[in-house]
């Protein structure tokens, strides 16, 4: 039998580079199973079924290393499990010469090895990259004033009418901060600034 594998990191990412090139290969479309998360690590439902579903003597294609996984120890590990343990053969569609149906004698053997190691040391290296770029421009865009996260609440007009009304006992805290369109615990953190600024 044959079958695909299919990553990509988010929901938003588009899978149809890989979905066409495992097509051009003639992989049933039930046979194709598709992740949408990150390759840190293995523990993917779809990767999983997948590998429960292969048997002996099965061909997995997938279009490049890092659609395997982006964890270099992983990456190797799970390449052992499927070809030594399973006996399965994988073709990566990007690298041609890791395709364990080719050369399984020493010297293609220890030549796809060779590869394996270097393009799994790249999958890890990117994914590090990515990383540090994201912090990187996280950090960049702090410095120029953007906030992230949920926009602030803007405190009513008639703030420091409903804070005296609430004082009062003329509002409950949850009246209070209803009309101030707020959580309970936003309405008592907004009143704590209120009266630090009107304190200085």
């Amino acid at each position: 039998m044959i079958y695909g594998y299919i990553r990509v990191s988010t929901k938003e990412q588009n899978e149809d580079r890989q979905l066409v090139a495992l097509r051009e290969r003639n992989v049933p479309e039930d046979n194709i199973y598709t992740d949408k998360q990150s390759g840190k690590d293995f523990n993917r439902p779809q990767y999983k079924r997948l590998v429960r579903r292969m048997k002996k003597n099965d061909l997995l294609y997938i279009k490049s290393i890092d659609r395997l996984g982006r964890s270099y120890r992983e990456i190797q590990e799970q390449w052992r499990l499927l070809t030594k343990e399973k006996g399965i053969d994988i073709a990566v569609i990007d690298m041609p010469l890791l395709d364990t149906r080719r050369g399984k004698d020493l010297m293609g053997t220890f030549l796809s090895d060779i590869v394996l190691q270097i393009l799994s040391f790249v999958a890890e290296n990117e994914r590090t990259n990515i990383r540090q770029r994201q912090a990187e421009g996280i950090a960049a865009a702090k410095a120029r004033g953007v906030r992230f996260g949920r926009q602030e609440k803007e405190i009513p007009a008639d703030f420091g009418k409903i804070v005296r009304e609430w004082e009062q006992k003329r509002l409950t805290v949850n009246e209070a901060a209803g009309r101030c369109g707020m959580s309970e615990s936003t309405f008592y953190r907004r009143l704590r600034e209120y009266r630090s600024s009107i304190n200085q």
